[in-house]
């Protein structure tokens, strides 16, 4: 048996540099500490956290006047800081330096009255906080290719896009096509708004799968960015699975393959892989893992002040 890592997974700099936050703050404030809504969509981040005492919360209300409060990597619309600065609350902003783009951008097309389609999954909390850049009367959010045949706009105003960050390439390209053959003159972004970590994830698994029988992705089901990773995989013909923990790993998945491929989303601690990988070793000590540098070693976001 050959295990192959892809040499690019686990946490993004966006995610480490969030995650660092909350130990920060831990440390420096201690408890109570409040975190507007997951500070990353991964189960076991979120639980050992939650046994440090950090409560997460969807709604400002939750959190006492004058508490201390941290915005999630996936960040938040301007309503939300306006909110936080009414209640008097202490807050930290976590948001992923590539999602601050997006709202930039997003910003800029309705200052200029540009209606705006953002491609994106609704209700994902990245989206969200992003629909609340845009003035709702020039908002249109479309999922699918059939979102883009119903949509209607207005023919004599400009018209953009914009994108969620954690998107599949691939299906985000195939949008993006459908949208600029209906809206010739619709505008995009300068650069593309999928992240680089999504995009080099994506690319790893389609790397790990032209050479492995069967592909698993360690990750949340609720993370956007790890279910990429499972389609990108099973689009190249391979069996694909998705894990949030060891625990749920079948090893009939790899009865008769000789090359297991292991990935793991932009939010998944580095040792829930390495449990996956022992638990195969249990079962073939004589396995071979391999595993090329990564294309991000070098990459660090700036942690916010705390």
């Amino acid at each position: 048996m050959e295990i192959h890592l892809a040499h690019t997974q686990g946490f993004c700099a966006g995610v480490a540099s969030a995650i660092e936050v909350v130990k920060r703050a831990l440390e420096k404030y201690g408890t109570p500490l409040y975190v507007r809504h997951h500070i990353v969509h991964n189960t076991a981040v979120i639980k050992d956290f939650e046994e440090q005492g950090v409560v997460f919360i969807e709604e400002l209300t939750e959190v006492p006047e004058g508490g201390r409060v941290i915005f999630s990597a996936h960040g938040v619309s301007p309503s939300i800081y306006d909110e936080a600065k009414k209640r008097e609350l202490i807050y930290i902003d976590a948001t992923c330096p590539l999602v601050t783009k997006v709202h930039r951008e997003a910003t800029n097309f309705t200052k200029k009255e540009v209606q705006t389609v953002l491609i994106g999954h609704r209700g994902h909390q990245e989206l969200v906080g992003t629909s609340g850049y845009v003035d709702p009367g020039l908002l249109y959010v479309v999922e699918t290719e059939d979102d883009i045949d119903r949509l209607e706009l207005d023919p004599f105003k400009p018209t953009g896009y914009l994108t969620q960050t954690t998107l599949s390439v691939t299906d985000t390209a195939v949008l993006i096509e459908k949208l600029k053959d209906k809206f010739p003159g619709i505008m995009g972004p300068p650069k593309s708004d999928i992240c680089f970590a999504t995009q080099n994830r994506q690319d790893a698994v389609t790397e790990l799968s032209q050479h492995c029988d069967v592909i698993i992705i360690c990750g949340s089901g609720h993370s956007s960015n790890s279910n990429r990773l499972k389609e990108t995989a099973e689009k190249t013909g391979n069996a694909s699975y998705l894990i949030d923990s060891v625990a749920e790993f079948d090893l009939n998945w790899i009865v008769g393959k000789s090359r297991v491929g292991i990935s793991s989303g932009a939010s998944v601690p580095e040792y829930i892989v390495q449990d996956l990988v022992n638990k195969i070793l249990e079962v073939y000590p004589d396995s071979q893992v391999f595993r090329e540098e990564s294309v991000e070693k070098d990459i660090r976001f700036a942690v916010p002040k705390v």
